[in-house]
């Protein structure tokens, strides 16, 4: 194995590699993000076998995706949260007899999962175990100097593939649009409807915007455009979607809890707006090319808008700073000051800028 490869010595791109395992195992939005990567492996190497290894809670992302042939789940929370399942995955991963993976996310388990595999080339980062990879490129995400989807695509890059579609991609299954148009005739929501979708919650309390706002935000938009209102959010925030909608003057149909992935990117592609915090919904949103205003905060590079926004073209990025020389992030210690210094009337102004 060599100890360190650098950037300018990439594999070569006259390989064919036939069973390629690509690895994403964080978060929705970073999944979605990497889907570029997938297409760019896809179009080089039209024949191959592509599998990805994600998350549980990720997977509905990937489903229907024709570039993808099979979906492996790492479940670090469940049944893979001891080094024992690890293992046993590892000699699942082997008996596929993958001849590439490439690990978008680096994590040490990982590094692990893929060397045990005996996988002949592993790309990735030189973070985390990353001695245990035959190829890495350097680990500067934290610079925030880029998108994190470009950061993705450097590693097909390395491979020698220019990626030439970068767009994001999630289908809409038809078992959702058919829930979608249940739910809807069920609530009494019309064809011709306009819909307002909110997503007050994140993963960190240094992305929450107060839901009191968001109450506010969807007030005046109803009565002003003439919004249905929707709060939609993962089961463990249901408490954020609640605090949202008991603020609220007009009527919101509150599906906290209550719709998968595929669901949600259903419920999104039939709305005109959708206003988030940072969050994965906001990715999804974009991808479908529904209009989205996101309030960022944290005055840090790595987790910025640069890094982090969403890519759609019909988006507005609230983001302010609170003249923090160093982010403490979900330990600020202002109260997420920069977070909160986005008011209302930015986000209105934002809305009318989509809208009219």
């Amino acid at each position: 194995m060599k100890n360190k490869l650098k950037n300018e010595d990439p594999l070569k791109a006259s390989l064919i590699f036939k069973r390629i395992l690509v690895a994403r195992t964080d978060r929705l939005g970073d999944v979605l993000l990497s889907t570029p990567v997938i297409k760019a492996l896809r179009k080089k190497f039209p024949q191959s076998h592509i599998s990805m290894l994600v998350s549980p809670y990720t997977e509905d992302v990937l489903k229907g995706n024709p570039d993808v042939d099979e979906i492996i789940t790492l479940d670090k929370d469940g049944k893979n949260k001891g080094w024992w399942s690890s293992f046993k995955l590892a000699w699942i991963l082997r008996k596929k007899k993958f001849d590439l993976a490439v690990v978008l996310h680096p994590t040490s388990r990982v590094h692990l999962l893929t060397f045990l595999a005996g996988i002949p080339k592993r790309l990735g980062y030189d973070r985390k175990l990353g001695f245990l990879l035959t190829d890495r490129i350097k680990h500067t995400k934290q610079l925030g100097e880029k998108h994190e989807s470009e950061y993705a695509l450097d590693l097909v890059r390395y491979l020698g593939i220019e990626p030439q579609d970068k767009a994001l991609f999630m289908p809409i299954r038809p078992e959702s649009e058919k829930w979608a148009q249940a739910l809807f005739s069920q609530v009494g929501i019309k064809a011709d409807d306009k819909l307002l979708v909110i997503h007050p919650a994140a993963s960190c309390h240094s992305r929450i915007w107060p839901g009191e706002r968001f109450a506010e935000v969807a007030d005046q938009l109803a009565g002003k455009y003439g919004f249905k209102v929707v709060i939609a959010c993962g089961p463990k925030d249901m408490q954020k979607a609640e605090a949202v909608i008991k603020n609220m003057r007009t009527a919101a149909l509150n599906l906290a809890g209550k719709t998968s992935i595929s669901q949600l990117a259903s419920l999104l592609k039939r709305s005109q707006l959708f206003i988030s915090t940072d969050s994965g919904p906001m990715h999804v949103a974009s991808t479908l090319g529904v209009p989205v205003i996101t309030i960022f905060g944290r005055a840090q590079a790595g987790l910025s808008p640069k890094r982090w926004g969403p890519l759609g073209e019909k988006k507005r990025i609230l983001y302010k700073t609170a003249g923090c020389t160093v982010c403490l992030a979900h330990n600020c210690r202002k109260d997420f000051a920069c977070l909160k210094a986005t008011t209302v009337a930015d986000v209105l102004k934002a809305a009318d800028e989509i809208m009219l």
